[in-house]
């Protein structure tokens, strides 16, 4: 699980960045949707480094958030995994599975109806296992926001299952253009406990994504041994 064609940097290599754009006079600009700087020459962009969730980019800094709250959540047709993380720790989750997959054709419920309707047996027990699906994750989630001061909210989630995840009975404790709300730059393959531990570690460090379109490389110095193993997680 990674960010795709990017790597991680470390805090002081991240600093690096920041003094050799500076000097170069290369804009800066901060995408709030994404948690990510944008480095830019002119008109193109140079590189995007995407921030550690547990810190908000204020007045041209970074300011780590105090007494950081933070839910995943990651949803895929018949599964979902949420998880509720205080700091750095994973101290809650919940994983969820339905029968939503028509078996033959491997097609998830949602899109048998758009097609077939729901007049058989069988769709109708889908259709109420996706329905309860959804507001099973919800109320979950609104348990978390009853119980916690949560800082932000990561979705992973197709934007095709977005009207049944938010138009569902039990709506989730945010809406889909919540200033807390951020797509989580990467993918779950399983909604796994183990894939939101790795998931809880991504996105509170520093991830270095360059333009391979621009002919300008810039050589960070750092300990390799103070990187994160990938091997570790």
């Amino acid at each position: 699980m990674k960010i795709p064609n990017s790597k991680i940097i470390l805090p002081e290599q991240f600093d690096q960045v920041l003094e050799h754009a500076n000097s170069n006079a290369w804009e800066l600009s901060y995408s709030s949707e994404k948690h990510q700087l944008v480095i830019s020459n002119e008109e193109e962009w140079i590189a995007r480094i995407f921030l550690p969730w547990n810190m908000n980019w204020e007045n041209e800094k970074l300011i780590p958030v105090d007494n950081f709250h933070c839910v995943l959540v990651a949803i895929k047709a018949g599964q979902a995994a949420v998880g509720y993380f205080h700091e750095k720790e994973l101290l809650d989750h919940k994983v969820f599975r339905a029968y939503m997959v028509r078996q033959k054709q491997g097609k998830s419920q949602i899109k048998h109806l758009k097609t077939k309707g729901k007049s058989r047996a069988g769709s109708r027990i889908r259709l109420e296992e996706t329905e309860r699906f959804f507001e099973d994750i919800s109320e979950r989630l609104n348990r978390y926001e009853n119980d916690f001061p949560i800082s932000v909210w990561g979705i992973s989630c197709a934007k095709t299952l977005w009207p049944y995840f938010f138009g569902s009975e039990t709506t989730p404790p945010f809406e889909s253009g919540s200033e807390l709300l951020r797509s989580l730059p990467f993918h779950f393959h399983q909604g796994s406990y183990e894939e939101l531990e790795m998931a809880g570690k991504l996105i509170n460090q520093f991830h270095w994504l360059p333009n391979s379109d621009k002919n300008i490389e810039i050589v960070l110095s750092g300990s390799k041994e103070s990187e994160p193993d990938e091997d570790d997680w």
